[in-house]
């Protein structure tokens, strides 16, 4: 039974939701209400302390006229900050009002493995009207978040924001701080969606190419056309899931809504950007505004300057900019480009600034089909002598070139949910997102990420465990190495303490979000003794991403895409470090 205040509460807030800007924003948690000015950081209803209460429920949400149902946190879409310190203790009372099983997980933040909130991995779920709690010594800082690790209700609703304050004080000084909360909504559940996906791959894809028009402005020539069809793919496969369903939300509000953080003129706001969306990554820039790159994934970094951040599902980016006297639009494109969600940094309430026009969407290319080894060759048209149709579906090349050899990679299942193996996959790590290697200003790449300092905690790895990211886009299927979750019987096992290298090989033409629980292991991107510190990467379509960890945090660790549907469609594992404390070497 739901709780008769919160109910009651809820049933205010989606009603009330329905009647305009104002109302919307009064009933929002204080961090993401509009037209404030976030000061002091955290604001007044911000849960801290030592021991903290949270309540799952279902709540109506509207959101452009219409209502539905979200899964929130104590009434709330998203749900209420959590911000804690860097050497305390937390206790987290986690009460499930909802009929069916939840769980929360604490997204970044290391935590042992019983506390990490998987259901089937390291604790059975939260049941209908139980309280689970939650309880752990808090060993770092930065900006992370939560959501549910059941049932797709990640992707209704069930996300917040957490941050951590360092127990030294923050390395950059800001005047004032707002949390940048991105997301995605759609008034239809992530099963139906995922059915739909089932039935029909590109079913909310609306940008797909024609025979004589494109949304991306560049028709393909009819042998191009036909090169794509016999590999049954579609070089407008950026994104499964769209603006055609999704509303992009900052803060849980529309782009109508525009929610608004003030500043005063000549501050240093520090933004702390999450992608807590179920689907979507995100092509982030403020026009007029330089962004500095102060933290990643909630790790410090030296600072870097850049003007657009393409945003993986689950990361975190801290910025510090300072704006002028002038309102500035906050604008994050969808991957695809079939929608934005869009906020406002302005000295005054009620200012706006030009929203800019979505841009084209974009086109894979040979690289995003793991020819980057290929780059000297143009396009497509230019491989017509080498290509063949062979008579297993995939396509053929010349030479040792296949679209489905098993020898370019050896431990993959060639099974049905594998429809192409990279031939030439290459090193992607300081490449620009989908869609952004045309564009004039300065994008961040992985490679200009560093750690502030000289880490002395860093050795080299002593052998190395490659994952290839393999899917079958027609069947929607998707895998670690070919097998589904479902279908794999050993987790990976590290031995505690030893030093790994991760390989992770993207054999489609989709980017995949892949998140380790329990470690942020340092990203492999050339910068010596100072490679940045992670939890979630970006592995790019055709090529690969490295990162190494010790495997100091002894138990059972889920591992896997964090685009939801794709986790719920099998590219999910579990990595394994025993001994446990204890146990037996």
């Amino acid at each position: 039974m739901l709780n008769p205040t919160l109910h009651r509460r809820a049933l205010l807030g989606g009603a009330l939701a329905a009647g305009g800007g104002a109302a919307i924003s009064a009933l929002f948690p204080q961090w993401a209400r509009a037209q404030t000015a976030h000061l002091p950081a955290g604001g007044a209803d911000a849960l801290t302390g030592e021991e903290i209460a949270l309540s799952i429920a279902r709540t109506p949400f509207t959101l452009g006229g219409r209502t539905g149902s979200a899964t929130t946190v104590n009434g709330t879409l998203p749900g209420p900050l959590i911000r804690l310190r860097e050497g305390q203790d937390v206790r987290l009372s986690v009460t499930n009002h909802l009929d069916v099983d939840s769980s929360i997980h604490w997204h970044g933040l290391l935590v042992p493995f019983q506390m990490d909130g998987v259901p089937g991995v390291t604790f059975p779920g939260i049941r209908p009207n139980e309280t689970f709690r939650y309880g752990f010594p808090i060993r770092q800082s930065g900006t992370y978040w939560y959501h549910s690790h059941s049932g797709g209700q990640e992707g209704t609703g069930l996300i917040g924001p957490i941050v951590i304050d360092p127990a030294a004080g923050e390395r950059v000084h800001a005047d004032r701080e707002m949390i940048v909360m991105l997301s995605d909504w759609s008034f239809m559940t992530p099963m139906e969606i995922l059915r739909k996906l089932k039935a029909q791959p590109d079913y909310f894809n609306y940008q797909q190419q024609a025979w004589f028009e494109a949304p991306s402005g560049k028709p393909m020539s009819v042998a191009d056309k036909l090169k794509w069809g016999r590999m049954r793919m579609s070089p407008s496969d950026i994104a499964d899931v769209t603006g055609a369903t999704y509303t992009y939300l900052v803060n849980g509000q529309g782009p109508d809504a525009n929610w608004t953080g003030l500043f005063r003129p000549g501050e240093r706001v520090r933004l702390r950007v999450i992608n807590s969306s179920a689907m979507t990554i995100f092509n982030l820039r403020i026009p007029g505004l330089p962004l500095t790159v102060v933290a990643a994934d909630g790790s410090d970094v030296k600072p870097v300057e850049t003007d657009e951040i393409q945003i993986g599902v689950a990361e975190t980016y801290d910025l510090i900019v300072t704006p002028d006297d002038r309102a500035y639009t906050l604008f994050a494109e969808s991957v695809d480009r079939s929608g934005y969600a869009r906020g406002t940094l302005a000295p005054r309430a009620g200012m706006t600034a030009p929203i800019p026009p979505l841009r084209k969407p974009p086109l894979l290319t040979m690289k995003d089909m793991g020819m980057g080894g290929m780059a000297g060759m143009a396009g497509m048209s230019g491989m017509d002598h080498a290509m063949n149709h062979g008579a297993d579906g995939g396509m053929k090349m010349h030479g040792s070139m296949s679209m489905r050899d098993p020898a370019n990679a050896p431990g993959v299942a060639l099974t049905p949910g594998v429809d192409m193996i990279a031939p030439m996959p290459v090193d992607r790590t300081g490449d620009r997102g989908l869609g952004l290697d045309g564009v004039k200003h300065r994008v961040l790449v992985y490679t200009d990420l560093e750690a502030p300092e000289p880490r002395h905690d860093i050795s080299p790895p002593t052998r190395e465990i490659v994952v290839h990211l393999t899917g079958n886009m027609e069947r929607y299927m998707w895998s670690f190495d070919g097998r589904r979750f479902s279908e794999i019987v050993e987790p990976i096992r590290l031995a505690r303490d030893e030093r790994v290298r991760f390989k992770l090989v993207n054999e489609t033409m989709m980017t995949h979000p892949i998140h380790l629980h329990g470690f942020l292991f340092d990203l492999v991107n050339g910068k010596g003794d100072r490679l940045p510190k992670k939890h979630t990467v970006n592995v790019l379509p055709g090529g690969f991403v490295a990162f190494d960890l010790t495997a100091d945090e002894p138990g059972d660790w889920a591992f896997h895409c964090h685009l939801l549907l794709h986790m719920m469609s099998g590219m999910f594992n579990v990595v394994t470090v025993r001994p446990l404390d204890g146990g037996a070497a």
